[in-house]
């Protein structure tokens, strides 16, 4: 089986001697280049018997090789390769040796329908849910990495891999050095251990969910029929921190929005901590902070800790969703706003999606 789609589209097309399929199939992915470790040529030129010549190989995602510590890739393009290709009489080998193979000629007029194809058909863009066919699909650490699936999705990239990289092993060092200030292995465990704690949420407003939640299965249930969504009962209300208006706001729009029931509420917002635990290990271990036996460890942490304070996928894509809006929409109901909706919509409807196909607890 093509470990993803992308994997289909090119065996298929090399099946019935597509060549513009082929081309087609790889226009709009990112491709992979193995980087020369010290002493190799810059291009990993060989001559392969299948194509009858020389030949420079990339990968496509699904067939990137398992975690190895000195083994990395560059992100490429066909259309970087087109523009810097060396040799008209090479051919670009894709997934060379394996049963997802293709030889593309690569001379002027080939690369030029190789930038043609790319113009027409697009970058791929983000928000696409992606399996990974021979990643983990079920047990525990399928479940934590679901934790991570919105992150996952917004980058197009596949929801169970625990590998390789997450996008290439520059990108993934810089993200953990931009966005996490995290540049070793000491800082990767104590910015894993803060967000295992949900230490990353705002501390009072997570104080007044739990509160309310706390409240609201402590009530009567004759009581609480009566009762507005987002109001607790007048016995609890002295005792129990106020939640903010502007988390009002969010619910009453996630509720007309499909993303809480008609009397939900979010009980916590420590999924977007989970969610980003989850990542932090990707990025992780795509710049070599970690390796994948820790890496397992620590998303089935993460499905450990989620299942602590949530009781569903459902509760537990609402704290996400209102923890991503509350640090970075901030009431406008923007474009933050609309890919948050986008992100559930695609997370809890999809047939194909862990959060419809795996047990939460």
């Amino acid at each position: 089986m093509p470990p993803t789609d992308t994997e289909r589209r090119l065996c298929e097309a090399t099946a019935r001697g597509d060549r513009d399929g082929q081309v087609a199939a790889i226009a709009g992915e990112d491709l992979y280049l193995a980087v020369p470790q010290q002493g190799q040529d810059p291009l990993p030129v060989y001559d392969d018997p299948a194509a009858g010549g020389k030949c420079i190989p990339v990968l496509t995602r699904g067939m990137l090789p398992p975690w190895q510590a000195q083994q990395f890739f560059d992100r490429v393009s066909v259309e970087e390769l087109a523009q810097d290709w060396p040799n008209d009489k090479w051919r670009l080998a894709v997934n060379p040796g394996t049963p997802c193979a293709a030889y593309l000629a690569a001379s002027p007029t080939h690369r030029a329908g190789w930038q043609r194809l790319r113009a027409q058909l697009g970058v791929r863009p983000g928000g696409l849910l992606v399996t990974h066919y021979g990643g983990p699909l079920h047990g525990p650490v399928a479940q934590g990495l679901a934790c991570g699936a919105p992150i996952a999705v917004h980058h197009s990239v596949p929801w169970n891999e625990l590998g390789t990289a997450f996008l290439d092993h520059a990108a993934d060092a810089q993200t953990l050095r931009d966005q996490w200030s995290v540049t070793d292995p000491a800082s990767w465990q104590q910015r894993l251990d803060q967000l295992l704690g949900g230490q990353f949420v705002p501390a009072e407003t997570e104080t007044a969910l739990r509160a309310r939640a706390r409240a609201r299965d402590a009530e009567d249930p004759a009581d609480a029929a009566g009762e507005e969504p987002g109001t607790t009962g007048s016995r609890d209300a002295a005792d129990t921190p106020a939640v903010p208006e502007l988390v009002t706001r969010y619910e009453e729009r996630f509720r007309t929005d499909g993303l809480l029931p008609a009397d939900g509420r979010v009980v916590s917002l420590v999924a977007l901590d989970h969610a980003h635990a989850v990542n932090l290990v990707r990025w992780g271990l795509g710049a070599r902070l970690c390796a994948p036996q820790q890496a397992e460890q620590a998303v089935q942490q993460v499905a450990a800790r989620a299942k602590e304070v949530y009781g569903s996928w459902e509760e537990f894509a609402a704290g996400y969703a209102l923890g991503r809006m509350l640090a970075f929409d901030n009431g406008w109901f923007g474009p933050q706003y609309a890919e948050a909706v986008h992100l559930h919509r695609v997370l809890t409807q999809d047939p194909s999606s862990p959060w419809r196909g795996l047990p939460f607890a």
